[in-house]
């Protein structure tokens, strides 16, 4: 195992050495963290570093009457182990997670995608589940962890394990298992010896409380600003001041950041300047033109957008209290985030952050995109106006 695969979170990595180290391991660990955070490469290192515990030895009595413990496992078969398991292919180490149906009258369970989860936890271990449903081809299917894919679980579980003292099962995304979860919930209250589940989530509230009761809570919190921009510039090879730029922009979350560094060619300053005047200046047409334009980004950039948007409005808040000499910003977005001041106050500005933070909820579930843009212009144009908020949806 590799713990410096996960950015980051040294807190949480030293807890979870100390679980084991002290033999205070839990049977139901739930990762509770946000998108972007490693909350994902955080379980399966942990898989990995559990499953390559050397293992204890057994006890037994020798021919004068006396205790004795018995040669276990050689250095070369421990790593051997290990190397399996940063394969990701070692025998007591199991996965379950979010798969789609193909074809009509599939029950399909995690098993079958098996070779793309390992092949997409190497490429993209900070993508969501949406990265990994498209990664599928889900294209609008939805995801789901089946009542097949439990039954699985629960047979895999009841087997011995093969090499190590430890069965464990990652879980990814709980928020997934409809009513057929509870089929999981005896196994998990009850397990059979030395079997270690570990749930990695984004939201608590969409996890079956049954589920959620049998769990000891492994919060993972979103990474800071300087771990993303310590990564950017040691994994990605980004310069140290686009790197900085990047990591504040998506505010600890790395999957974001990589985003942001992907699409980093685009005008977003230049496009939001364009925006506002044809909303500030009720140009219509320019307007009409524009949001014309950016319904064809696509989702992933409509989303980028409005996360820029809203980073200088939060700067030339933070201006605002703090003073413009304390906030550490390029010239070019310092100089927007003051012209941001005084188009509108604070309160404003909080009023837009909200709406844009609704708009990016509503493009991730697939929302009209030139709807979206044209319903938020309108609803900016009476923020900025001070005017009455009329209520879209």
């Amino acid at each position: 195992m590799n713990w410096n695969n996960v950015i980051g979170q040294q807190a949480v990595k030293q807890h979870l050495q100390d679980m084991v180290k002290h033999n205070r391991l839990s049977h139901a660990l739930l990762f509770l963290g946000k998108e972007g955070s490693g909350a994902l490469p955080l379980a399966i290192e942990f898989g990995k570093y559990v499953v390559c515990q050397p293992k204890a030895a057994p006890v037994v009595e020798d021919l004068f009457g006396g205790m004795s413990a018995m040669p276990t496992h050689n250095d070369d078969e421990q790593n051997a182990a290990q190397q399996r398991a940063e394969q990701l292919i070692h025998p007591d180490l199991h996965f379950s997670f979010p798969v789609i149906t193909k074809k009509a009258g599939e029950k399909p369970v995690s098993a079958d995608y098996i070779k793309e989860f390992r092949e997409f936890v190497k490429i993209y271990p900070y993508g969501n589940v949406y990265d990994w449903l498209q990664a599928l081809g889900a294209e609008n299917k939805q995801g789901n962890i089946t009542a097949e894919e439990c039954n699985d679980i629960i047979k895999k579980l009841s087997l011995k394990s093969y090499e190590s003292d430890y069965k464990v099962l990652v879980l990814w995304m709980p928020e997934y298992l409809g009513k057929e979860g509870n089929k999981l919930l005896k196994l998990i209250e009850e397990p059979p010896p030395n079997t270690l589940f570990i749930l990695v989530a984004e939201s608590e509230e969409n996890i079956l409380p049954t589920i959620l009761s049998r769990c000891q809570l492994v919060k993972v919190p979103q990474l800071l600003v300087e771990d993303v921009e310590q990564a950017l510039i040691e994994r990605c090879n980004v310069e140290a001041h686009t790197a900085r730029q990047i990591a504040s922009i998506s505010e600890g979350n790395y999957r974001e950041a990589q985003q942001l560094l992907q699409h980093n060619e685009e005008d977003w300053q230049g496009l939001l300047k364009n925006w506002l005047n044809c909303i500030v200046k009720r140009m219509l047409p320019e307007q009409l033109k524009w949001i014309d334009e950016m319904s064809k980004l696509g989702r992933e950039k409509q989303k980028q957008f409005l996360r820029y948007f809203n980073h200088l409005l939060e700067q030339s808040i933070k201006i605002k209290v703090i003073g413009v000499e304390n906030v550490m910003l390029p010239d070019s977005e310092k100089d927007f985030a003051l012209r941001l001041n005084k188009i509108a106050s604070v309160s404003q500005q909080e009023t837009i952050v909200e709406e844009l933070d609704k708009a990016t909820y509503y493009i991730e579930r697939n929302a009209n995109g030139k709807m979206l843009f044209q319903a938020l212009s309108i609803k900016l144009y009476h923020i900025i106006q001070n005017k009455i908020l009329v209520e879209v949806d």
